[in-house]
């Protein structure tokens, strides 16, 4: 994340913090099919941030840009 520009930092930042307070974040978020770094993303322009749950929290896998980030 830090590797990002800054207003990218501030957006994602800002989604994650929406999503967060919503009563059911995960109809935000779409499952990811077969094998990579999470069981969730969401969309953040063209950047996807990765995530798992347990224990309702939310465990940021990866954040990248649409094309790299499952890698």
């Amino acid at each position: 994340m830090k590797k990002l520009p800054k207003s990218v930092q501030k957006r994602i930042i800002s989604k994650l913090e929406y999503f967060s307070t919503q009563d059911n974040p995960l109809a935000f978020a779409t499952p990811i099919v077969g094998c990579g770094p999470g069981s969730y993303r969401f969309r953040v322009g063209e950047y996807r941030v990765v995530f798992d749950i347990e224990n309702d929290w939310v465990i940021v896998t990866a954040v990248g840009h649409r094309k790299e980030v499952y890698i």
